[in-house]
C-alpha cells in the first residue's frame, strides 16, 4: 500500500472512530451503571491495527481521544479515556498477530477488560477511594459482553475492508 493511501485510510478511520465515539456519547445508558457503554469506536482501532498496523492504530486512537475530549468530554473524560485506551492498545499490540485472526474477539475482550482496569485505576487515583474497585466485577462482566460484540464486529469489518481492496494485509 502506498504511503499516501495509508495516510488517507488512517485519516478516514480516525474520522469514523471520532464520529462513532461522539455519537455513542449521545446514546442514553442502557444499563444503570455509570461508565458502561459498548465502546463501538474500539472496533475502528482494532480494524486499523489489523489492516494498517500498530503505529496507524495508535494514531487513530490518539486522534479519537484528543478530539473526542474536545467535542464531548473535557479534561476529566480525556484522563479516563486516555489511560483506558492506552491499556487496551497495549493488549492489542501484544496479541494481534500472536493469536489467530479468528480469535480477534478474544483480543477485543481482553482489551475491553484492560480498558476498564485503566479507568478504575484513574478513578482510584483521582478519588483516593480504593473501595471503587468493588465496581470491577460489574465492569468485567460488561467488558466481556461488549468485547465479544466489538470483536465480532471488527472481524466482519476487516473481511469487508479486505474484500474492497483497501488493504493488502
Amino acid at each position: 500500500m502506498s504511503a499516501s493511501r495509508r495516510i488517507a485510510l488512517t485519516a478516514a478511520l480516525s474520522a469514523v472512530a471520532l464520529t462513532i465515539f461522539v455519537a455513542e456519547g449521545q446514546i442514553p445508558p442502557v444499563v444503570p451503571f455509570a461508565g458502561v457503554k459498548l465502546g463501538l469506536a474500539n472496533i475502528v482501532t482494532l480494524v486499523a491495527m489489523v489492516v494498517l498496523g500498530r503505529r496507524e492504530a495508535g494514531a487513530v486512537l490518539a486522534v479519537r481521544l484528543v478530539l473526542g475530549s474536545v467535542f464531548g468530554g473535557g479534561f476529566s473524560a480525556l484522563m479516563f479515556s486516555a489511560v483506558g485506551g492506552l491499556f487496551a492498545y497495549i493488549v492489542m499490540c501484544l496479541l494481534v498477530g500472536v493469536l489467530p485472526e479468528k480469535l480477534l474477539w478474544v483480543v477485543s475482550v481482553l482489551a475491553a477488560l484492560a480498558h476498564n482496569a485503566g479507568q478504575l485505576l484513574v478513578a482510584v487515583l483521582v478519588t483516593g477511594t480504593p473501595q471503587i474497585l468493588v465496581y470491577a466485577l460489574i465492569l468485567a462482566a460488561a467488558g466481556v459482553a461488549t468485547g465479544v460484540f466489538t470483536g465480532i464486529a471488527s472481524m466482519l469489518l476487516i473481511r469487508a475492508v479486505r474484500r474492497s481492496g483497501l488493504s493488502n494485509r
